[in-house]
């Protein structure tokens, strides 16, 4: 767990939810001179009905008002179009599914905010992230959340040493119920508040509708592996490997037809076709080797080889047994005990060692033994 440091002031990321306003509390309640941050970072087309960045802002005042402590406002909207929207754009263009979350936390949170939190006197930065700090092999280790259900390691794994020394994550420790709890004790207005679940700072809106204002897309066919057309799609770039939902198609009247549901399971942008498989579990949706591009490492140094350890191919996934064979500084190569479903490029593997997170990097393409 965090601890205290009386009188040195700490610069809360506050997003008007319950997680960043009950950090905030515990850190007063530590002997912190906190300081409350209300960062937007959004606004090329805020509309209301997907973007609360105003009622978000209004209830961090009103925790900031209730706990005493000063609020400030910043605009970073220039820094995340530049360093992670463009990104994001560019990852789609090409047919792979990014992850907003974690280039938000690389560029923005943990950089852009950080940097200006330093600049301003902070000592510490902290968040409201399901996440710990510890220490392995004497440096200090990025540790699962305790509560299974909230752990956000997995979007925290690029950070490194230095952002490690300046970051208090003070409801690591807790359950989210917990956190709910002691919002109400404290009378919190937001201790109710729904969990956002939308992109980063973008909010919830209809994804491809989204989407669709910034890239041009152009409808094309839906193959079997066999190369049988089975139906038309909107474009290739919108849909993700191991996808069920809004293909379209069912019922067909053909012989290969089993009547179970179609998935993804390869895509090629450049002709924007879509191929598809029915069931679940077909083989053509598991692979066993994954390679991922530049990896990152939490420790100074990276892990000895050969190494055991356990991997998660996308968030709330089951650590998976594996063996970690290769590295170098554009890729790392691994070998899973148990076959993985639906390895979408774009997305992150990240490894651990029991509750360490010892880094990951960008899923280039999955592999068959």
């Amino acid at each position: 767990m965090w601890k205290t440091n009386n009188g040195r002031r700490v610069i809360v990321g506050m997003s008007g939810g319950v997680d960043s306003a009950v950090s905030a509390a515990l850190l007063l309640e530590a002997g912190y001179d906190v300081v409350g941050l209300f960062m937007k970072n959004w606004e090329e087309d805020d509309d209301p009905e997907y973007c609360a960045a105003e009622q978000d802002l209004a209830d961090a005042e009103e925790v900031c008002d209730t706990l005493e402590i000063p609020l400030e406002t910043v605009n970073f909207s220039h820094e995340y179009w530049e360093n992670v929207f463009v990104h994001f754009l560019r990852e789609y263009k090409t047919g792979r599914t990014p992850n907003p979350d974690i280039l938000c936390n690389r560029e923005i949170k943990f950089k852009t905010f950080m940097d200006w939190a330093i600049w301003l006197g902070a000592d510490y930065i902290a968040t409201g992230h399901y996440a710990q700090t510890g220490v392995l092999d004497h440096r200090l280790s990025l540790k699962k959340g305790a509560d299974p259900e909230k752990d956000q390691s997995y979007f925290l794994y690029t950070l490194g040493q230095e952002e490690l020394k300046k970051t208090l994550f003070p409801i690591g420790h807790l359950l989210k119920f917990h956190v709910r709890a002691k919002a109400a004790d404290l009378g919190l207005s937001v201790q109710g508040k729904k969990d956002s679940t939308g992109i980063c700072f973008i909010g919830e809106r209809r994804f491809k509708d989204f989407l669709n204002q910034y890239l041009t897309a152009q409808a094309g066919e839906i193959k079997t592996l066999e190369g049988e057309t089975i139906g038309t799609h909107s474009g290739a770039m919108y849909y993700t490997i191991g996808q069920r939902g809004g293909l379209g198609i069912g019922g067909l009247d053909t012989q290969s037809d089993t009547g179970e549901a179609w998935f993804v399971a390869s895509k090629d942008v450049d002709k924007n076709l879509l191929y598809v498989v029915q069931g679940h579990d077909h083989p053509a949706l598991h692979k066993q080797i994954v390679i991922t591009e530049t990896p990152t490492w939490v420790g100074k140094h990276p892990p000895i080889l050969p190494l055991y350890c356990t991997a998660k191919t996308r968030y709330r996934q089951a650590d998976q047994a594996c063996l970690l064979t290769a590295y170098s500084n554009t890729h790392t190569k691994v070998e899973f005990v148990h076959s993985q479903r639906a390895i979408a490029p774009g997305q992150s593997l990240v490894f651990y060692s029991e509750d360490h997170c010892l880094g990951g990097g960008v899923i280039q393409q999955g592999l068959n033994a």
